[in-house]
């Protein structure tokens, strides 16, 4: 099967302009004021919330980044009167230098390639289609894990928020971004509670709208803007997605 198969494929590029919000201020304007750290992911998605509010009582998805985003969201869901579901990315790693991704695999079957890195390094083609069968047969499995089977919410034509617990590099918001943007959203949201300032620039070919609570500096990890940074289980994951169906 040659590149242009049966994932809808994107090129990632680079040299973003600085990211604006939907009122036209630059993203992370006042964000160092917000008070951290963060008692928990609970928390922090009540405040993500406020901040979110001008979509209330519109036609809002808001999708999780398992697994610590999927608490975070659930709370922004909520108070949004909002559809829940998880959306899962998986990075696809050049061979032998897993770091460094050649593309991304998403939730829907969704393929991002990076032609860029593919064609400089000469990667087969082979090799790219099975990574991406790899990555998609885990998003699968781990998806029935958090689903039991219950389909995907539908993104097309809807503003979609999508939410993590603070972005490191940020390279799987912009991977779940560019896969969300070939599912013709009305309006696409990235939303989290911290990040390093650095980062929020680079979402801005990827989303309509950025939104984060808090770019400390220096950064170095995201759990240090957390008192409380417990692991989330899959067992969590499945509890929040079953509460959010059955309050709805």
């Amino acid at each position: 099967m040659s590149g242009a198969g049966r994932w809808q494929d994107d090129v990632q590029g680079s040299g973003l302009e600085l990211a604006r919000s939907a009122d036209g201020a630059a993203v992370g304007d006042g964000a160092r004021s917000m008070p951290l750290p963060f008692p928990d992911r609970r928390s922090a998605g009540r405040d993500l919330a406020l901040r979110l509010e001008r979509h209330a009582g519109e036609d809002v998805l808001v999708l999780g980044l398992p697994r610590g985003g999927m608490v975070v969201a659930y709370e922004v869901a909520r108070r949004l009167g909002a559809e829940l579901d998880v959306f899962l990315v998986r990075k696809l790693g050049v061979p032998g230098r897993e770091e460094l991704a050649m593309g991304a695999v998403a939730s829907g079957g969704i393929r991002v390639l990076n032609r860029t890195v593919i064609e400089s390094l000469g990667v087969p083609w082979s090799v790219v289609e099975a990574a991406t069968e790899r990555a998609l047969r885990e998003i699968e499995e781990r998806e029935r894990g958090y689903r039991d089977e219950r389909p995907a919410a539908p993104v097309t034509g809807r503003i979609v928020i999508v939410v993590d617990d603070g972005l490191a590099t940020g390279a799987t918001m912009r991977a779940a971004l560019s896969a969300l943007r070939s599912m013709a959203p009305r309006r696409l949201v990235a939303a989290v509670p911290v990040a390093p300032p650095e980062v929020l620039p680079r979402l801005e070919r990827d989303a309509d709208e950025v939104v984060c609570l808090a770019t400390p500096e220096p950064f170095e990890a995201v759990g240090l803007w957390y008192r409380d940074f417990t692991p989330v289980s899959t067992e969590e994951v499945r509890e929040l997605l079953r509460a959010a169906w059955e309050g709805r």
